[in-house]
């Protein structure tokens, strides 16, 4: 799968000479955290609501309400090309998600720019990973039941745990193989249209496999 395939298109960006005032209003309007910045179409920088919160006026040194309103008004005046993040973690529509993924862990980002010859495309955030990606995968808010198999991951095992799935009639939603810390066998985890898996867990148990059932 590519980010393409999960990023959002319908991208909000400002342009540079936003003031920061003004942005903020934006992004608190749109429940915002981060929004790319963008001249004529190509990306500069990245603005987020942390950055903002960050900037202070210039520095007040009286009590007088001239000097205080001068401060709000260079504050006001301020545009985001002065506060924001132009060295922005960028990926690209063709790369993978697991390279995209991989990427924003590393940079210890939440989210990634997706650029295309400089132009924002898109943008995708970990939220995006997890309902795009990992819900499916692991079968979240789907129906049936999920057994856990210990050492069932292995080759001959996996076949003939699929083989009594198939012959009991039973659909399999997800499957995937997991090598838990300190153990060297891989493991099956199998997601099936089934509400109460007794008769598969007694049936692997009597070929003499370590199976549990897990909610989901």
């Amino acid at each position: 799968m590519l980010v393409r395939d999960i990023m959002t298109t319908d991208v909000f960006t400002i342009p540079s000479n936003t003031g920061i005032l003004e942005a903020k209003r934006i992004m608190d309007e749109r429940k915002l955290r981060r929004v790319p910045v963008a001249d004529k179409g190509k990306l500069v920088g990245i603005v987020t609501t942390h950055r903002l919160e960050r900037t202070a006026p210039p520095e007040v040194v009286s009590n007088n309400m001239w000097d205080i309103a001068y401060s709000i008004v260079a504050l006001h005046r301020m545009p985001v090309k002065q506060i924001m993040q132009t060295d922005v973690v960028t990926a690209r529509p063709d790369m993978t998600v697991e390279e995209a993924l991989a990427l924003a862990q590393s940079k210890k980002v939440g989210g990634l720019v997706v650029v295309d010859d400089g132009k924002v495309v898109g943008v995708v955030t970990t939220n995006d990973f997890f309902y795009r990606i990992v819900n499916p995968v692991l079968g979240v808010g789907q129906p049936g039941e999920r057994i856990w198999v210990a050492g069932g991951g292995e080759g001959k095992a996996m076949e003939e745990i699929i083989s009594t799935i198939n012959k009991l009639g039973l659909e399999i939603i997800t499957l995937h193989i997991v090598t838990p810390p300190r153990k060297t066998k891989k493991d099956i985890v199998v997601h099936v249209n089934c509400d109460d898996v007794t008769e598969l867990v007694n049936e692997l148990k009597n070929k003499g496999y370590e199976v549990e059932s897990r909610k989901r």
